[in-house]
């Protein structure tokens, strides 16, 4: 009986024991299982969160694409000499251009310059795009061994034109390089360009129908509403100056100027006239006239230079224009900041025009209210002009050659 009983408590420990570990084992499963459904829940969240995310990033990108392509086709719309510009490939390009886009848009984009304009090195050290004008994955360089792993180069015209750089034809030419034309000359000083026919793929210039739009000034918003000056008369004690360097009779503006003089007075500065202004005479002298003429050596699309810019503008003097039409500075200057010798039946209605304006304070102030508004940025470094290039590598098209370059330089000249 003793026997029987032993036999039957240890079996039936046995069995509770059995059961018990049957119990927890069940419990370690269920729990296991929960944190396993815990798991999958977490990480489908995290892939619908990482998908939305994915799928914004993609929404803002192609808005920015058709935000360039609006702006793109906006900016060259009327645009001259379109059919010297060919669509053929980059020599030793590929024909695709997705893999080029998705791969320069990760990496940086190197610019060659293959002769500083007017030999006028300036340093390239450090992150210059980015520490100077905050432009990323962009990198200037001015080796010649750069060569070959340089997505653009650039060539200044001046030079080339001089013989004091020659177009490197003799090197292989690395798969998708584009080749850039840089000048900032007006069509009558870039020389003979018919030997660069089918040679270069971007366009780099003051013209707004440029690859690269070069202006030598531009408008800025204030970021606070500027005070005009109650007197913008005060101190001035010449109607009118001008400064000029290069006088040629047969200019245009040289006679404009001759019939201009005998209705108002103009004090001239520069070589011309033997009075030439230091740099930090400039401004002060121009400040002290009414009217500054604003005269471009050139007529032709575009071509407004520093005289408005900066000697008018920040001069403080109301510019009298000659050289662009009135439609190219009303697409970049002020309103009512400018006045255009166009807009005149004759010389002499100008000079008359002038003369009244000034009598009159309240009228000659209303070409100064623009400057409560805006400012004027010269842009006058080489560096920024260059870095310019990476802002616009991605929207540019990747396969254009310029088939008739002079024929483009020249179109509305």
């Amino acid at each position: 009986m003793g026997s029987y009983l032993t036999r039957w408590w240890r079996e039936s420990s046995w069995k509770s024991k059995s059961e018990m570990e049957q119990v927890t084992e069940g419990s370690n499963i269920k729990k296991t299982l929960h944190s396993v459904k815990k798991y999958i829940v977490l990480s489908f969240l995290c892939l619908l969160l990482l998908f939305i995310y994915t799928g914004y990033l993609s929404g803002s990108q192609a808005l920015t694409t058709i935000s360039h392509t609006i702006f793109w086709n906006h900016s060259r719309s009327g645009s001259s000499g379109s059919s010297n510009i060919s669509s053929g490939n980059i020599s030793g390009s590929s024909n695709s251009s997705d893999s080029s886009s998705s791969n320069s848009s990760i990496r940086n984009v190197t610019i060659l310059l293959w002769y500083w304009p007017f030999g006028h090195v300036t340093s390239l050290q450090g992150d210059v795009c980015w520490d100077l004008y905050h432009i990323p994955r962009c990198r200037l360089v001015d080796q010649h061994s750069m060569f070959s792993s340089a997505d653009v180069v650039v060539f200044h015209n001046r030079e080339l034109i001089q013989g004091i750089q020659k177009l490197p034809l003799d090197l292989p030419r690395p798969q998708g390089q584009r080749w850039a034309w840089l000048s900032l000359e007006s069509p009558a000083n870039n020389g003979n360009l018919q030997q660069y026919a089918n040679i270069f793929n971007m366009t780099m210039t003051y013209r707004r129908d440029a690859d690269i739009v070069l202006p030598y000034g531009m408008l800025e918003p204030q970021e606070t509403e500027a005070q005009l000056v109650e007197d913008v008369t005060q101190n001035k004690s010449s109607l009118v100056c001008w400064v000029v360097s290069n006088y040629q009779n047969h200019h245009r503006r040289s006679q404009v100027y001759r019939e201009l003089l005998p209705v108002v007075p103009v004090k001239v500065y520069g070589k011309w006239t033997n009075t030439n202004l230091p740099s930090s005479d400039l401004l002060p002298a121009i400040s002290r006239c009414y009217f500054y003429l604003a005269f471009e050596n050139s007529v032709s699309k575009d071509y407004i230079t520093e005289k408005l810019w900066w000697n008018a503008y920040q001069g403080g003097a109301v510019p009298v224009v000659l050289g662009a039409s009135v439609s190219d500075y009303k697409a970049v200057a002020p309103p009512n900041s400018f006045i255009h010798v166009d807009d005149f039946a004759s010389v002499k209605d100008l000079g008359r025009y002038l003369v009244e304006l000034a009598k009159d304070k309240k009228r000659y102030s209303e070409y100064f209210t623009w400057r409560q508004h805006w400012k004027v940025k010269r842009l006058a470094e080489w560096r920024e002009r260059l870095c310019k290039i990476c802002v616009h590598y991605e929207s540019l098209p990747q396969h254009r050659v310029y088939s008739n370059l002079m024929a483009w330089v020249n179109a509305n000249y």
